[in-house]
């Protein structure tokens, strides 16, 4: 558990630096690399916390 927040924090952060260089520059390619990784990290925590509803689920039946 500890291990995905590490992760998705480290990701979010990184989406957040990637739309700083975007300001910073004004460079296209920054603002779609942020928008890449935010877009992944969100499919990804959505992922996780699908799992641990089902795990829940599981437990209730």
């Amino acid at each position: 558990m500890a291990a995905f927040r590490l992760v998705f924090g480290l990701l979010l952060v990184a989406g957040v630096l990637c739309f700083a260089m975007y300001i910073g520059t004004g460079q296209v390619a920054w603002r779609r690399r942020g928008v890449v990784i935010v877009k992944w990290t969100l499919l990804a925590a959505l992922a996780f916390f699908a799992v641990l509803i089902l795990e829940r689920l599981a437990l209730l039946l």
